[in-house]
């Protein structure tokens, strides 16, 4: 796939997917983990229809419980197995995607390596970021997560 025809399949994404959720979910929720390691870095991903950087998460999708869902969503998009409890850290209102979007945001600090890669379609880039030298496309929503959870301080309502 060209990078225009990647560009122009993203504005589609970026346009349909809330007009969608808005006919086919009443209320949608989604999970994002915050993947630390011993050497205080964390995992960002950058997806192909969305800009910024981002930790990995996305939709629950129906009939599978948050934690499958993270479980899921973390191996697709980063090829990481999670391999101890994650922690919800808080559970937030996303207004940029929908009036009745939320997102469990849960901490990570057990994983290992798969044998999977991201799909190049989804998954532009991802990896692990030093906490002081983050991506300066890094979004602000997930500073703000960051700095909460490294900060002690209590989640906020909104994303």
């Amino acid at each position: 796939m060209t990078g225009r025809a990647r560009r122009a399949l993203a504005r589609t994404v970026r346009f349909a997917l809330p007009l969608v959720a808005r006919v086919t979910r009443p209320l949608t929720m989604g999970v994002r983990a915050m993947i630390l390691d011993d050497d205080k870095r964390i995992c960002l991903v950058r997806h192909s229809y969305v800009p910024g950087w981002h930790m990995p998460g996305g939709a629950v999708e129906p009939g599978e419980t948050l934690h499958d869902a993270l479980l899921r969503e973390v191996h697709e998009e980063t090829g990481l197995a999670i391999t101890s409890p994650p922690v919800l850290f808080g559970v937030y209102l996303n207004e940029a995607m929908a009036r009745r979007d939320h997102v469990a945001l849960y901490v990570v600090r057990g994983f290992e390596p798969t044998a999977r890669r991201p799909s190049p379609l989804e998954i532009v880039e991802h990896g692990f970021h030093p906490l002081d030298a983050l991506p300066p496309e890094t979004t602000e929503p997930t500073r703000r997560r960051i700095a909460e959870v490294l900060e002690g301080r209590p989640p906020a309502h909104l994303w």
